[in-house]
C-alpha cells in the first residue's frame, strides 16, 4: 500500500485499514461521535448492519466470525454504547470468536484520566482489557495505525478472541493532512500459518501407529482452523473414536461411526480407555472433566499429543507427552502425509471391532431417547419433539443455533450434527439472549443457507427486539421459541432443595412455594407479527412440522411460538452429570 498524502478523517483510514483486511460487513449502531467512520464504509465495499442492540453486534460478529473463518468487526460509541457491548466482548471472548471491537471516545483532550464530571466517559480501555485478548487506545490521528497494526496482530495471534480499539471522536471525525503509510496485512502480522516440526510429526505418528486403542478429542480449535475434514480423514483412515468438548461438537458429523456421543457412560468409557489421545483444539476444561480421572484414565496409563495455536494452553489442564504449538489443519495435512508413508498401524483390526462395539451402544442409546413418552398429538407437546422434528425438517448443513437453559440441554441432547460449524452456542459462557444475535450473524454470512435458533422463552425475552433487524436486513431467521413460563433449571433447583422427597413425588413444586421463578405469558408469534416477521403458534408436536414448512416457504424472519409440557421440560436429563462438572473430579 502507498502512503496516503490526501487529508482523511480517523475514521477513514480505519475503513481503508479493514478493506485491507477483507472485511466485508460491520456490525454496530450508528453515532455522531463515529460518523468519519460509519459513513467511510460504503466507499471501501463494507456494509453496515444495524441491530437494535450494541451487545447483539457483538454476537453477530461473532457468529460471523465462527461460520466464516474471518475478522468479525462491531462498533460502539463512546460510553453507553461502549457499556452495552460488555456483555458480548465477555460471551464471544470467551467462545474463542475472532472479533475487533471499535469504540469511540469523548474527545481526547478530557478523557484518559478523566478531568472529573465527564459526560458519557469511562475508561473503556481498562474495563475491557482483562475480559479480552487485548485493549487499547488510539489517542491521535498519528498512533491510529499502530494502534489498529497491534490489535490486528494479536487479533490472529494463538486462540481467537476480542480485541478491541477505542478512538477519541475528534481523531475518529476530525480532518488530517498528516502523511501516513498504510501497509499490507502481511507486513504487520504473520499471516501464514504455525506448522509444526518434521519430528513433532513423526513422534506423532510413532505414537498413533504403535496405540491399541487411539482417541482423537476435538476441541473448538477443530472448528476455527477449518480443519473438520482432515479430523475425519484421519479419524476413518486410523479407526479412531472421535470424542468433543461442548464447543468441538460442531466439528464432528455425527453420523461417522467414529463419533461417539458426549453421553454418559459410553464417552467416559472411550475417555478411559485410550492408551493414546490426540488433542486438537482443546484445553481440556472444565465440561471434558479437567481430563483427569474417572473419567480419563491416569496420566501414565494415557500418552497425549496436544496440538494448539495457543502455546499457553499446552499440558496446563493435562499432562502430555507431544506438545505441538501449531494450526490444526497444517499438522493434520503433515501427519496424513506421513502415515500415508508407513505401513499401517498392526492395531487397525482391534480398533475396527472396537468402533462395531460402540456403534452398537450408540444405536441403542438413540432408540432409546427416540422413544418419547408423549405422542404427536400431545398438548402441550414434549420439548424433544422439537430438534427431532427439526432435524427431519431443515437441510444436513443448515446451521442451528442452540439458546436458553433446559432448551439448551434438550437441543443438544437430541440434536444431531452433519455439517461442520453448522452448530453455534454460547459453551463455554452459557448465554442467554446471545442467540438471538448469532443466528442474525451466522444468516449474514451464510444467506443461502437455511438457520434457525431453538430458544426458550426466558432466553428469547433478552433481545426479543431483533426481530426487527432480521425483517429489515431481510434476513429469514426462523427462531423456534420453547415456552414453558418459567426459568426451567432454576426451578428444578429450588425445587431440590426446598423440598426434594415432594419434588421427587410430585415432580414440581406449586407455584407458591418457589421464589420468581414463573413468567406471565408472552405472544411471541403476535410479537412477530407486529415487527412485520411472519408469526405461528404450536402446542403438539403434529402441528410443528407443517408449521416449519410455512415458515420456511415465507421466506421471511419466521417466530413460531411452541407451548411445551413445564413439568417434563423441566426434568431435563443429565442435570446432575451437569452439576458434577462443577465439582473437580474425586471431590
Amino acid at each position: 500500500m502507498t502512503p496516503t498524502t490526501q487529508a482523511m478523517s480517523g475514521g477513514e483510514l480505519i475503513a481503508t485499514m479493514l478493506e485491507a483486511e477483507g472485511v466485508e460487513v460491520v456490525f454496530g449502531i450508528i453515532d455522531g461521535s463515529y460518523f468519519g467512520l460509519y459513513s467511510s464504509l460504503g466507499r471501501h465495499g463494507i456494509r453496515l448492519i444495524t441491530p437494535r442492540h450494541e451487545s447483539t453486534a457483538v454476537h453477530m460478529a461473532g457468529a460471523y466470525a465462527r461460520v466464516t473463518g474471518r475478522l468479525g468487526v462491531c462498533i460502539a460509541s463512546n460510553g453507553p454504547g461502549a457499556a452495552n457491548v460488555l456483555p458480548g466482548v465477555a460471551v464471544e471472548n470467551g467462545e474463542g470468536n475472532r472479533v475487533l471491537v471499535i469504540t469511540s471516545w469523548r474527545r481526547a483532550p478530557i478523557v484518559g484520566p478523566d478531568r472529573g464530571g465527564t459526560f458519557q466517559y469511562f475508561d473503556q480501555v481498562g474495563v475491557i482489557k482483562p475480559m479480552s485478548k487485548w485493549s487499547g487506545a488510539a489517542m491521535s490521528f498519528e498512533r491510529l495505525p499502530q494502534t489498529m497494526r497491534r490489535a490486528l496482530r494479536v487479533s490472529h495471534r494463538g486462540r481467537p478472541g476480542v480485541v478491541h480499539v477505542t478512538i477519541p471522536e475528534d481523531v475518529l471525525n476530525g480532518s488530517f493532512d498528516d502523511v501516513v503509510q498504510l501497509t499490507a496485512p502481511e507486513r504487520y502480522r504473520r499471516t501464514d500459518p504455525l506448522v509444526p516440526s518434521a519430528e513433532q510429526i513423526c513422534r506423532s505418528a510413532d505414537l498413533l501407529n504403535g496405540a491399541e486403542r487411539v482417541l482423537i478429542q476435538a476441541g473448538s480449535g477443530v472448528v476455527h482452523a477449518g480443519a473438520a475434514d482432515l479430523m475425519t480423514e484421519l479419524a476413518t483412515t486410523i479407526h479412531a473414536p472421535i470424542t468433543a468438548s461442548w464447543g468441538g461438537r460442531p466439528a464432528v458429523d455425527e453420523r461417522l461411526a467414529n463419533a461417539i456421543p458426549l453421553l454418559p457412560p459410553l464417552v467416559d468409557e472411550v475417555r478411559q480407555s485410550a492408551d493414546v489421545v490426540l488433542a486438537l483444539g482443546t484445553r481440556f476444561g472444565e465440561t471434558d472433566w479437567w481430563g483427569k480421572p474417572p473419567y480419563w484414565a491416569e496420566p501414565d496409563a494415557q500418552r497425549v499429543i496436544q496440538v494448539d495455536t495457543d502455546e499457553e494452553v499446552l499440558g496446563v489442564n493435562k499432562p502430555v507427552d507431544i506438545a505441538v504449538h501449531s494450526d490444526i489443519r497444517t499438522f493434520l495435512q503433515a501427519l496424513l502425509a506421513e502415515l500415508q508413508q508407513r505401513d499401517p498401524s498392526p492395531h487397525l483390526g482391534g480398533r475396527r471391532a472396537r468402533l462395531d462395539e460402540y456403534t452398537a451402544t450408540k444405536k441403542e442409546m438413540r432408540d432409546f431417547l427416540a422413544e418419547i413418552p408423549t405422542p404427536l398429538d400431545a398438548q402441550p407437546m414434549h420439548t424433544a419433539h422439537v430438534p427431532l422434528i427439526c432435524r427431519e425438517v431443515f437441510d444436513d448443513d443448515a446451521i442451528v443455533v442452540i439458546d436458553g437453559g433446559n432448551t439448551a440441554v434438550w437441543t443438544n441432547l437430541y440434536h444431531e450434527n452433519r455439517t461442520p460449524g453448522a452448530m453455534l452456542s454460547t459453551f463455554k459462557f452459557g448465554m442467554l439472549g446471545a442467540g438471538v444475535g448469532q443466528a442474525l450473524g451466522a444468516k449474514v454470512a451464510c444467506p443461502d443457507r437455511q438457520v434457525y435458533c431453538i430458544i426458550g422463552d426466558g432466553a428469547m425475552g433478552f433481545h426479543p427486539q431483533e426481530i426487527e433487524t432480521a425483517v429489515r436486513n431481510d434476513l429469514a431467521v426462523i427462531y423456534l421459541v420453547i415456552c414453558d413460563l418459567q426459568w426451567g433449571m432454576v426451578k428444578f433447583g429450588q425445587g431440590i432443595a426446598m423440598d426434594a422427597a415432594l419434588m421427587m413425588e410430585k415432580k414440581s413444586l406449586p407455584s407458591e412455594r418457589t421464589i420468581n421463578t414463573d413468567f406471565c405469558e408472552i405472544r411471541f408469534d403476535q410479537m412477530a407479527g407486529a415487527m412485520g416477521a411472519y408469526g405461528e403458534r404450536v402446542s403438539r408436536a403434529s402441528e410443528l412440522r407443517p408449521a416449519l414448512e410455512r415458515a420456511i416457504g415465507s421466506g421471511e424472519c419466521s417466530v413460531i411460538h411452541i407451548d411445551v409440557d413445564p413439568v417434563a421440560h423441566m426434568w431435563a436429563p443429565g442435570l446432575d452429570v451437569f452439576k458434577a462438572m462443577h465439582m473437580e473430579p474425586g471431590k
